[in-house]
């Protein structure tokens, strides 16, 4: 592990700087937008546009890349990336942050194409695994980090805005540093949705409305808080139960994921997710039911998007699994747009707590889904299905593209494994 390690640190701190001024920006435009007077159909809007951005970006880029080379696509988007996130408080209208946030979220998309494909090229396939392991903890303490920087200063002020930029440029440095430009890489065509759909209906649909969840989560959890009342530090606290939630659940998920009937285990997760945001839609602002309720909504939502990808392996030939994860991505991508809005006109209707309602109805349809489809179609025996990698919705289809890598190598593997086993007790 600790040669593994060596072998990637540079990008993953870089990277981890680069989570860090994402969350603390994503979660900003939730307090700042409350103290510009923004109301929370237009703060949904605004967090639409980073999800819109992210879904064009991770389209473009491969070409950029293709066009001009791995560094300077890197360059030139952290440059945008850093001058938009320090625009925010020169530009306070509620268009101009939302132009500033596709701008974000393009740039950003192609950042973490760039550095993921560096990432990749790292990594080996015995090490493959761990290496993209590493890379979504760095992801999720980035993040979490993020919440608390977000106390060092005040949201009214410039300071807060200063902080991101400041990290993002400085991640360039141990990324430029520490690598050398990989060849051009061949995107994969993605998957037609209705191919997708006949391979994994479950997964299919299941993605789309799970986009919903985590946009929700990733950008208006703090417009929930501004408008429930609470405080910049109960806000902030509130957000990073989220992301803690996403990186300690990963793990019983994941375990649980290579010994039972997957559809089972996301009709499971989703059910918590369901009776989680019922709960907090009923149980107030007090905050340490909050933190709770927050920790198990994001350990639900995050771990069943790579349950996703894993349940749509199993029903996949090898070949075809990378084609695939590109249909997942414009799915999810999709979801993700329309969540927040959607999620806006709830709480402009309903108030505050339209952030759990509106949660609360996806996690049910995810439940009544797979609850149906498992009545549809024979489970996958549990020693055929593939293993389950934690990948996140912050990356990019580089990444999970790579992971796609991952699960046929560890087919492969089992299969030698397996033929080695049997030739040897024939001989026996």
């Amino acid at each position: 592990m600790f040669q593994v390690i060596a072998s990637v640190w540079a990008l993953l701190l870089g990277m981890t700087l680069i989570m860090i001024g994402n969350g603390m920006q994503a979660t900003l435009m939730g307090v700042r937008g409350a103290i510009e007077g923004f109301g929370t159909l237009e703060l949904s809007i605004i967090t639409s546009g980073y999800f819109l951005g992210f879904l064009v970006g991770s389209r473009l880029a491969p070409e950029l890349i293709r066009r001009v080379g791995h560094v300077r696509v890197f360059a030139a988007l952290g440059s945008f990336l850093s001058a938009g996130l320090i625009a925010f408080p020169v530009l306070t209208d509620p268009i101009s942050w939302t132009v500033i946030r596709v701008v974000i979220g393009f740039c950003l998309s192609g950042v973490y194409v760039t550095a993921e494909s560096w990432l990749n090229n790292a990594a080996t396939n015995q090490t493959r695994g761990k290496v993209l392991s590493l890379y979504m903890v760095a992801q999720m303490a980035g993040l979490i980090v993020a919440q608390g920087m977000m106390n060092l200063g005040e949201a009214a002020g410039y300071f807060l805005f200063v902080i991101p930029s400041i990290l993002v440029s400085l991640s360039f440095a141990p990324i430029l540093l520490s690598v050398t430009p990989t060849p051009a890489f061949e995107s994969t065509k993605p998957m037609s949705l209705r191919q997708l759909y006949d391979h994994s209906p479950l997964a299919s649909v299941g993605i789309l409305l799970l986009g919903g969840v985590f946009a929700a989560q990733f950008g208006m959890a703090s417009v929930y808080g501004a408008a429930a009342g609470l405080s910049v530090p109960q806000i902030t606290g509130f957000v990073a139960a989220i992301f803690v939630g996403s990186m300690v659940w990963q793990f019983p998920v994941g375990w649980l994921s290579d010994r039972m009937d997957r559809r089972l285990l996301i009709l499971g997760m989703a059910a918590i997710g369901a009776v989680s945001t019922v709960i907090g839609l009923f149980a107030g602002v007090q905050f340490e039911t909050l933190l709770v309720l927050a920790f198990v909504m994001g350990g639900v939502a995050n771990p069943l998007y790579a349950l996703f990808i894993a349940y749509t392996n199993d029903s996949l030939e090898a070949e075809d699994m990378a084609a695939a994860s590109g249909g997942l991505i414009f799915a999810y991508g999709v979801g993700a747009i329309a969540g927040p809005i959607i999620m806006g006109q709830v709480m402009e209707l309903v108030g505050p707590e339209g952030f759990w309602l509106f949660s609360a109805v996806i996690f049910v349809a995810i439940t009544l889904y797979a609850t149906w489809r498992m009545t549809r179609r024979p489970a996958v025996p549990v020693d055929e299905t593939g293993s389950y990698l934690g990948v996140l919705p912050t990356s990019s289809p580089v990444a999970v593209e790579a992971a796609q890598e991952w699960y046929v190598e560890q087919a492969e593997d089992a299969a030698e494994a397996a033929e080695a086993a049997a030739d040897h007790s024939a001989r026996r």
